[in-house]
């Protein structure tokens, strides 16, 4: 069961690299929210039952219902709906998240410990590049956030691999939930509001100007 929570949260990662529909970046959000929170519930029953609780609670909330939540309501707010048209095509897309994939894999073979979690190691060690992969090669403000979230989520796996025997690091990761939460209402809803509509990279870079 969790090898197949685990396949299909890889699943998630590599559609982002082939949809360009934000309503797709924030449903494959919501469901990395549910995967984690079932990889959760398997891998952390031998940690300590308030800690767990904490986690599951955490996980079920921001990264499951909140979240997606507020992503869905910058979307009918804005009325963002496609990826900037200067992004990279899909296959272009597609082709560096296959990379990224190979290249987690090979670090993750590479470093194999029996303290580590090889496979959350090489999913986590993937969601970061992905993440880094949306934030690069899309313009739209909206595709960085997405970007960001996808990159908590593997700093997240990364705690995972290593905690059944480190909790605290889960709940460090829980804390960067809830700041990344905190910051994307304050940003979008306090500060950009509508006009974020067709903001772009380039267009912030700008205001330094």
């Amino acid at each position: 069961m969790l090898f197949a929570l685990i396949i299909v949260y890889v699943v998630t990662l590599v559609y982002l690299a082939i949809t360009d529909r934000f309503r797709n970046y924030a449903s494959l959000i919501m469901l990395q929210g549910w995967v984690l929170f079932g990889v959760v519930i398997l891998q952390l029953h031998a940690i300590d039952w308030a800690e767990l609780a904490f986690v599951l609670a955490e996980t079920l909330v921001f990264k499951a219902i909140i979240v997606p939540y507020m992503l869905f309501n910058i979307i009918r707010k804005t009325g963002v709906a496609r990826v900037h048209e200067g992004s990279v095509t899909g296959m272009n897309s597609l082709l560096l998240f296959i990379t990224g994939l190979l290249v987690s894999a090979g670090i993750a073979y590479y470093i194999a410990d029996t303290t580590v979690n090889v496979v959350f190691f090489a999913v986590a060690l993937y969601a970061v590049l992905c993440g880094l992969i949306l934030i690069t090669t899309h313009k739209r403000i909206f595709s960085h956030l997405v970007g960001f979230l996808v990159i908590e989520n593997g700093v997240f796996l990364f705690s995972l691999a290593v905690g059944v025997e480190m909790p605290m690091l889960v709940n460090i990761a829980m804390m960067l939930d809830i700041l990344m939460s905190v910051l994307m209402m304050g940003v979008f809803f306090s500060k950009l509001g509508e006009r974020i509509r067709n903001l772009t990279s380039d267009e912030l870079t700008s205001l330094k100007d």
